[in-house]
């Protein structure tokens, strides 16, 4: 049995959460409203403020949806209730971010300024070297992140560039630090 799918998934007060014949999800909180569908080889079982995923059968595809399913429903209800965010340093000399309105900023290192847009429902924040994408769909905060990290993704050798904060970046030596006399 899937250690992920047996979880039991709590329905925090002020969430709505339906689901119908299909398995189509529609969780709405004080953060948003998200909708998806669910695998439907899973089935999902309300009592009180608990919702367990269950499978009818184990084989191996059901087996492989049964952690799938439960994590999806679980990030929409945290998503509403709780919101997900990513940070993002940028470091580097000359490199900055900085706010325009709602739109973000960057100078990191072309000769031109790099805009980026927010997507509808997330919220960019930059402050000092650091950015911050917030929003209620995990997916959408990941990916819009991973989009500002691709406008200058940090390289190998001073490690400037925009990088997940927390992110290690692997560092190789110049050309000079391989010779031997």
């Amino acid at each position: 049995m899937s250690r992920i799918g047996r979880k039991p998934i709590p329905v925090p007060s002020g969430v709505q959460v339906d689901i119908d014949v299909s398995n189509y999800a529609k969780v709405k909180g004080p953060k948003g409203t998200l909708e998806g569908q669910l695998p439907e080889c899973i089935a999902f079982s309300r009592e009180g403020d608990v919702i367990s995923a269950e499978r009818s059968n184990d084989s191996g595809k059901y087996r492989s949806q049964h952690g799938l399913g439960r994590t999806l429903l679980n990030n929409m209800i945290e998503g509403v209730s709780q919101g997900f965010s990513k940070q993002l340093e940028v470091s580097g000399v000359g490199y900055r971010c900085q706010m325009q309105g709602k739109q973000l900023v960057l100078n990191v290192g072309y000769s031109h300024q790099v805009f980026v847009d927010p997507p509808e429902d997330l919220v960019f924040a930059a402050e000092g070297n650091k950015i911050t994408v917030s929003g209620c769909d995990k997916q959408r905060v990941g990916q819009a992140a991973a989009e500002i990290r691709g406008k200058r993704p940090p390289e190998p050798y001073k490690g400037k560039g925009i990088k997940y904060a927390g992110e290690v970046i692997r560092r190789k030596e110049g050309k000079t630090g391989g010779k031997k006399k």
